[in-house]
């Protein structure tokens, strides 16, 4: 089977669905990932073919409009920038989506590229599955990641309707992008005003969703067709090595901390920075510093903080005390499988999400809002993630059972049944 996954975004988004082509290659599946040229040494170190679209997403999250976006946490008004930015980049996704997509069998695609992939889908008349790593499907046991808990006793019609809605946010910020590409590149009609949620090249097909069904159950109302298989770790390439001045640190004392904000940008890098080594020094622990696209910059480093750019996060959590991020899907995932607490500072979108995801689970303290963060607000927090050994107990006791699931397994194996019924 010849197999297109079309997956735009960070790292974070990127990374699940080239664990996912991996083991689809794995399993003998020709797989061409679709996605920036900022990820093709990525791709290419595992091994799977990589189609470049043109630009770096990286280019757009360190704008200065996006990062002072990302700072104040507004989800519509960083939704707003993204569909200027995806209808300037409409025509080039649709160009090189179509490019892609020729010859293969069953496009695959997840919140970032579901649009594009479904156009690509009518184009070519091929099947599109629904890859996704947060829920998406409506349903009455919870509300949309978008939503805050709503109170006991709204009932489960409200929690529906609450997908619905973050569906047309997302649709509706992205329609004019979508049209463009569908007129001007693909010669199709344009979507319905609603979306194109009920599109053709979307019936009979299986939704799986790479999450761990012991961090969110799989709601009782969805359908048979609907899978939860567990997450999509993207582990390191085989002659992957520590650098050995980080090896030196980590022996040197005491698990540190880890502390990274991914590819969430900030006006002030510096001043992120010193705050986080205040909340360090108020908490007395050392810390591994990630840079990354956030670019945490710090000119005098103290001898208790190593800085690093990249590290895979599944050779590195286990070795620390404590998570700190900004609460992205893939960094949540990969703290919850190290089995460590996580502390939450959530910028936007889904990231809200899962810090409440991670305290609710009692593996993690209360999330801290970037806009409302303090060094002893910070440093608080991480004393109770070092200090508190039931929430200790109850990471370690959830990363066990993370680790012993096998998402892309289980993923594969839904995929090729799908094969196997003739659709594809």
């Amino acid at each position: 089977m010849r197999v297109a996954i079309v997956a735009p975004g960070s790292r974070g988004d990127v990374e699940p669905y080239i664990a996912l082509g991996t083991g689809l290659k794995n399993a003998g599946h020709i797989v061409r990932l679709v996605t920036h040229q900022d990820f093709e040494g990525l791709v290419a170190l595992h091994g799977v073919e990589f189609w470049p679209l043109e630009g770096k997403v990286q280019d757009i999250v360190q704008s200065q409009d996006m990062r002072a976006l990302l700072e104040g946490g507004n989800f519509v008004a960083v939704l707003s920038q993204m569909s200027k930015e995806a209808q300037r980049g409409a025509l080039i996704l649709a160009r090189g989506g179509l490019a892609a997509c020729q010859g293969m069998d069953l496009v695959i695609a997840g919140i970032g590229g579901v649009f594009i992939g479904i156009a690509l889908a009518e184009k070519l008349g091929l099947p599109l599955l629904q890859a996704y790593y947060i829920p998406f499907t409506p349903t009455r046991a919870a509300p949309s990641f978008l939503v805050p808990r709503l109170p006991q006793g709204f009932g489960g019609a409200l929690n529906r309707l609450s997908y619905h809605v973050a569906r047309q946010m997302m649709w509706q910020g992205f329609r004019s992008a979508d049209r463009l590409a569908r007129r001007d590149v693909l010669d199709l009609p344009a979507a319905p005003f609603w979306g194109p949620f009920n599109a053709d090249c979307l019936q009979h097909t299986p939704v799986i969703y790479g999450y761990s069904p012991a961090v969110i159950p799989r709601p009782p109302d969805w359908g048979e067709h609907i899978h939860v298989t567990g997450y999509w770790f993207l582990d390191p390439a085989d002659d992957w090595t520590p650098p050995p001045a980080l090896l030196e640190f980590l022996q040197a004392g005491p698990p540190p901390v880890y502390v990274g904000f991914g590819s969430m940008s900030s006006r002030k890098p510096e001043e992120t920075a010193n705050l986080i080594v205040q909340a360090l020094a108020r908490a007395e622990q050392r810390a591994i510093m990630l840079s990354g696209w956030g670019g945490l910059q710090m000119v005098d480093v103290p001898e208790t903080i190593f800085t690093v750019d990249s590290v895979p996060f599944s050779w590195l959590f286990p070795r620390v005390a404590a998570v700190v991020h900004h609460g992205g899907a893939g960094t949540t995932s990969a703290g919850l499988r190290a089995g460590v607490p996580s502390i939450v500072v959530p910028f936007f979108g889904d990231q809200p999400f899962w810090g409440r995801c991670v305290a609710e689970l009692g593996v993690g303290p209360a999330p801290i809002p970037r806009k409302k963060l303090t060094a002893e607000r910070l440093a608080q927090a991480i004393q109770q993630a070092v200090t508190d050994q039931a929430m200790r107990q109850r990471a370690a006791s959830l990363g066990a059972t993370i680790q012993a699931e096998d998402g892309v397994a289980r993923a594969v194996a839904i995929i090729e049944q799908f094969q196997e019924s003739g659709v594809v």
